[in-house]
């Protein structure tokens, strides 16, 4: 509640403010001094961001497929060490079933470590995508002799002109397409 009051306050105050003089547009260009972006809408709409996503999705499903043939292998493994306890001797079953655990052991950790790595490569794609794409809203931001761009989430109040999103999306997919390959972005 609190926060509608100030934000009706300010919009009071620069109700009698007067615009500030015209300056010099380019065709086409925003002016302003504070820009917005949607950067989620830049990561699913321009090509690069579809390209890192869909890397991370191949990998995801390469991991789901490999755990699922996994799981099926150990069960049938798991099956035959059953069927094998009544006709061996115990000292040999136990190290057989020891090695079984040992491997289950060992399949699970791989699993969990490459599970954690995709989730990392997952939560930094977006840094690597801005890393990528800063020259690009960087020009952007100099053309309409701006001060800032911020996310669109971050603002509360905005005049639709200064959402440079869709001039954004064209511009990255001109200048930067689908990016640099995946494994030369993944490693800087």
């Amino acid at each position: 509640m609190r926060a509608w009051l100030l934000l009706a306050a300010l919009l009071a105050l620069t109700a009698g403010v007067p615009e500030a003089p015209a300056r010099a547009q380019q065709p086409g260009a925003v002016q302003s001094d504070v820009l917005v972006i949607d950067i989620e809408r830049l990561l699913a709409e321009t090509a690069y961001g579809q390209k890192l996503q869909a890397g991370i999705e191949a990998e995801r499903d390469a991991l789901i497929a490999r755990n699922e043939r996994i799981a099926t292998e150990l069960e049938a493994e798991e099956e035959k060490l059953t069927e094998l306890r009544e006709t061996t001797p115990p000292d040999e079953f136990r190290e057989m079933a020891d090695a079984f655990d040992a491997k289950v052991t060992q399949l699970r950790r791989e699993s969990e470590r490459r599970s954690r790595e995709l989730e990392r490569q997952r939560d930094l794609a977006p840094v690597q995508f801005m890393r990528v794409v800063q020259p690009v809203l960087g020009e952007i931001l100099n053309e309409a002799d701006a001060v800032a761009l911020l996310d669109v989430r971050s603002v509360i109040l905005r005049a639709e002109a200064a959402d440079v999103t869709d001039a954004a999306i064209s511009r990255i997919d001109a200048r930067i397409g689908e990016g640099p390959a995946l494994s030369d972005a993944q490693q800087e």
